[in-house]
Order: C-alpha cells, then structure tokens, then sequence
C-alpha cells in the first residue's frame, strides 16, 4: 500500500539511475535538429488550426504571472507537493504593490476568461500557454518549462454527462491523429516500423475498471499494463477514492468535476467527469501523458470537493466566489502538453529535443551519451 500512496503525486521517475535505463540505447532520431524545428512549426500549426475547428474555438492571450489574491493559478494537485514561484512586485515605491506568481497552468484562468470574451453555449478558447513548474523532477518527459494549448468551451448544465465528454476526447483525438498523419507526408520518414503510429481509435475506461484489471499494481504500473494492451487510452474518473482506498491521482478540487456519479458502459457505478489521454510511448517503452481534462466543477460539486481535501477556505478567492455565485459558465476543459505531444508524433526520445528549458548536467550528459540532440 505505500507504494500506492507514494504513486499518487510526484509524476517523473525520481532516479537518474533509473532514468539512465529508460533512455534508449540504440537512439536515432528521424530528423535533425533543423528538420525538427521546422516539423514543430508544421504540428503546431496543424494542431491549433484544427483544434479551433472541432471544438468552436478562438485563440486568446492568456497570463505568464497572476496575482495571488486572485485565486486563479493552477496547484496542479491537492497535496502540495508543487507550489508555484512567488514574487514581489514593489510598484510605485510599494505604495501599490502587487504579490504575484508565475503561473503553473491556465486552468482556472480560461474559465474566467469564457466572461471576459462573452463566449456563449457551444463556443469557447484556446490559449498559447508557457508556465513554470519548479517541483518537477526532471526527466525524459517532465520539465520545469511547460508549453500546453489550454483550452476552455462553453457547455450546459445537460451536457454534464459522459456521452459529451467522450465526444470531445474524441475531436481532440480525431485532431491529434490528423497532426501526425500531416507530419509524415511532409517528412515521410517519420514512419517506421519500429516505432508505430497512434492508434486510429482511443479506448475509454473508468480509473475503477483498471484498478479491477490490477488491484496490486501502483497507478503508473497499471497505466503501464493497460497500455500494452490498448496503446491510447482515456481514463476517466481521476481524483475520486477507488476501491483501494486511494484516487488514481491526485487532482485538485477546484476545477475538475470527479465526484459527480456517472455509470460505465457495462451499469457499474461509477465516479467523475474528467480523465487523462495517455498513449505508449514506442521510443522510450513508457507510458506517455497528452492530455488531462474534464467538465468543470458546479457550486455543489466545488464545496463537496473542497470538503473533501480540506480546502473550504479556498472559496474566499474571487474565481471560486464567481463559481459559486454562478457568475462565470459551465464549461468543459484540458490542457494538450505540446512538446509531450512533439515527442509522440515526431518519434523522440526526450521532451528537451522539442523545446529550450534548463537540464541538470548529469541529464545532458547521459542524453549526449545516448546520441540525443538536447536544445540549448
């Protein structure tokens, strides 16, 4: 059971003694660094284009700082474990200071924002955003620098189910695909034998049905296993306590719904309006995350959630008093981590191959080794 409960938050390895043997051994990759940054354009381009399409959106600018009396920023989690960079704005000789923060995602942001742009039923945002996650131990696929397309829509209160939230993995997987195939007939040779596409089709299960699957196994075990059966899949249902006594995940309790009951396909009970997009990584012969998203909360759900984790004190904050006084809408959201998903389509190997961040020197040391291109 501790090794459960040590699953639940922290999500990179934690041992470059591990890591040097996740990396590959015999690692080369498809395009070159030039290549490489011109598929980005290509992906990037594709992706935004296309995501604005299926899901009615616009793009918007969104924040790098935030004030911390705002509510707003993103704690990722409901543990603590990753805290946001704090700082002091002195402003006019601190006769009008501003305590900020860097932003470690636009979660709470874009739903605001929904007001901010009049957007109604049916339409809705999407944002360029860059973040810092200071917490993250830095791996093949963690950084400290975090590009994501956040995206926020408009829905109604009956749209609140899973059938809806199944449809929008479903356009953002139809979107995904699409960038990769886009990829390959403009460099043709990242097809490969050796390391397969994404799947055609993404398999839906609820975080409970996997644990059925693998009762002993920790989370990311058993996000391993059902990834070499199915190698896309959405899991719904992260932050409710599971059979075991533990969440799949921690998730924080003021923007993800995942306590609302749902039922499975099959007339289980079941908990949660949210998920993750994860798929098998051929190249690191890993598990890969792509997205996290969900239906947002309602008052009831927000305090019941905030009961949960302790955090009723939370509802000081401007964006959860506009939640609970139903001041800004419902609405459906996630965050597409961007070089995640490079790294996928473009066939790497590391997240630093994809965009310019900071990495110890005992990390670009090992990649150096192991004939991977690093962005300095």
């Amino acid at each position: 059971m501790e090794n459960k409960k040590a699953d639940l938050a922290g999500p990179g390895i934690g041992d470059y003694a591990e890591l040097v043997n996740v990396l590959p051994k015999d690692y080369a990759s498809a395009l070159d660094p030039k290549e490489t940054q011109m598929a980005l354009t290509a992906v990037k381009q594709y992706i935004e284009e296309n995501l604005c399409k299926e899901l009615n959106l616009i793009r918007v600018e969104c924040p790098l700082i935030v004030d911390v009396k705002s509510g707003v920023n993103d704690y990722l989690d409901r543990d603590g474990s990753r805290t946001p960079i704090d700082f002091h704005i002195k402003n006019d000789y601190d006769k009008h200071p501003i305590d900020a923060q860097v932003v470690q995602a636009a979660t709470k942001w874009k739903r605001m924002a929904l007001k901010q742009f009049g957007m109604k039923v049916g339409e809705g945002l999407y944002t360029d955003m860059r973040a810092v996650r200071k917490d993250y131990f830095l791996d093949h696929d963690h950084s400290a620098y975090v590009d994501q397309w956040d995206w926020e829509l408009v829905m109604t209160k009956e749209q609140r189910n899973l059938q809806f939230l199944t449809g929008v993995v479903e356009k953002l997987w139809k979107t995904l695909k699409g960038a990769e195939e886009h990829s390959q007939k403009l460099f043709p040779k990242l097809k490969s034998d050796k390391y397969p596409n994404l799947p055609d089709q993404i398999k839906f299960l609820h975080a409970e049905e996997i644990l059925d699957m693998f009762p002993t196994l920790p989370r990311k075990q058993r996000e391993t296993a059902i990834l070499q059966k199915y190698p896309a899949v959405f899991i719904y249902g992260i932050g409710w306590t599971l059979a075991d006594g533990y969440p799949h995940e921690m998730r924080a309790a003021d923007y993800d719904d995942w306590v609302t009951p749902t039922v499975s396909a099959d007339g289980k009970p079941m908990h949660g309006l949210n998920g993750d997009i994860l798929v098998w990584n051929h190249v690191t012969k890993r598990r890969h995350e792509l997205s996290s998203m969900g239906v947002r909360v309602t008052p009831e759900t927000l305090k019941q959630q905030l009961e949960i984790t302790n955090q009723l004190h939370f509802l000081d904050y401007p964006y959860h008093k506009a939640i609970m006084n139903n001041e800004i809408p419902l609405s459906i959201g996630g965050g597409i981590g961007q070089s995640r998903t490079y790294m996928s389509i473009l066939k790497k190997a590391h997240l630093g191959e994809c965009s310019v961040t900071v990495w110890p020197k005992i990390l670009k040391d090992m990649c150096h080794e192991k004939n991977i291109h690093v962005l300095e």
